[in-house]
């Protein structure tokens, strides 16, 4: 995501007699979303605009049952079930609602927090009206193995599922606590790859990392803890956030013998916010060994050329503010894959504010010429 540490904030639509997730679930639940008094939720706004839409769904058209939410496109649970295969539940203990399909499990959870496979997720909330919840149709089906296209002059959403390698994978996860301290880190561990040597060494790997990243940062919020202790000590009107450090992984790419990931490492230590740290791998699933963006662009390639003119390009489409301008990447510079691209980024504070989180570029791989 180009704006890290994400913290949704569940509010109403300006559209919409439309509740969010976490409020319908205060009246009973999905399996009332059934459940939504409809005198219930007029006291959250406006309907939401729900019309029939024009999809193409592996190559057949239908209209499915959408919206638009704060110029994002939204689906109906049902379609997903009944159209494309994703089983959905509901479960009445915990409250939460279950996507599975394509090797996956998706948890959407009463407080609207999404989690693939045990990990975070973050993206918009999803939201219910008129018997049906509704959530936010790129983010869910990309996280299931589909890709999703767009034609302007049919105003057709396509649908198609990519076809991955042999790969499932679930979360395992580093904690610590302490005084005014906290550190969870998450790790994915890959099951089911045709090669179980190259599987054992990309799993060493990222437990090997996880683990690293994890002891240094227990050494670094205790001395941040002390230092915030022995000032709130010297200062009895000042308060100060405890510390934390996190670590979030993405597996943003499954496709011709190749896995590809992200893992965003997050450091709070006090004052107005914190700083991100992405760490990206994409490895060969034949070897266990991590590929280069030369791997990636190939030997006869000027991919690095390639990249420069693509960011620059994608500086002007999305108005970036620039702290210092941009010349050139590294040859090694770090990315990861997505379907059909590469994708490198700008660090915190690299070249644009804060605020503009870690923005993104993504080049086809039809860019690089071998």
């Amino acid at each position: 995501m180009s704006v890290l540490r994400r913290k949704w904030v569940m509010g109403w639509s300006r559209k919409g007699n439309v509740v969010t997730l976490a409020a319908a679930l205060a009246f009973g639940g999905i399996a009332s979303a059934a459940g939504v008094d409809p005198a219930d939720a007029a006291a959250y706004g406006a309907r939401l605009e729900i019309s029939s839409k024009p999809f193409l769904v592996e190559g057949k058209k239908i209209y499915l049952p959408a919206a638009i939410v704060n110029g994002e496109s939204y689906i109906g649970l049902r379609s997903l079930n009944d159209r494309l295969g994703i089983g959905t539940a509901w479960n009445p203990k915990t409250k939460d609602t279950l996507l599975n399909g394509r090797g996956r499990t998706m948890q959407l959870s009463a407080a609207g927090e999404y989690r693939l496979n045990g990990e975070k997720a973050y993206a918009s909330p999803a939201y219910v009206q008129a018997d049906s919840t509704f959530v936010p149709l790129r983010f869910v089906l990309e996280s299931f193995g589909y890709s999703i296209g767009y034609d302007a002059a049919s105003k057709t959403v396509s649908i198609e599922p990519i076809e991955e390698n042999r790969a499932n994978w679930t979360s395992e996860q580093l904690t610590y606590a302490a005084a005014k301290q906290s550190l969870t880190v998450s790790y994915p561990v890959f099951s089911s790859m045709d090669d179980d040597a190259a599987q054992a060494k990309i799993n060493a790997k990222l437990k090997s990392d996880a683990e690293r990243y994890a002891a240094s940062a227990r050494n670094a919020l205790a001395l941040a803890a002390k230092e915030n202790a022995e000032a709130e000590k010297d200062n009895p009107d000042v308060t100060i956030p405890p510390v934390e450090y996190e670590g979030v992984y993405e597996v943003t790419y499954n496709e011709a013998g190749r896995i590809s990931l992200y893992v965003d490492y997050y450091l709070y230590t006090g004052g107005a916010h914190g700083a991100t740290e992405r760490v990206p791998y994409t490895f060969d699933l034949k070897t266990g060994e991590q590929l280069t963006l030369k791997d990636i662009a190939g030997a006869g390639s000027d991919y690095v050329a390639a990249i420069n003119g693509s960011i620059q390009k994608q500086i002007k489409q999305q108005k970036l503010e620039l702290l210092v301008p941009f010349e050139t990447i590294e040859a090694d510079r770090p990315f990861f894959l997505k379907h059909g691209a590469v994708v490198v980024y700008f660090n915190q504070y690299e070249y644009t504010p804060y605020a503009a989180g870690m923005p993104e570029f993504v080049v086809p791989l039809g860019a690089f010429v071998h």
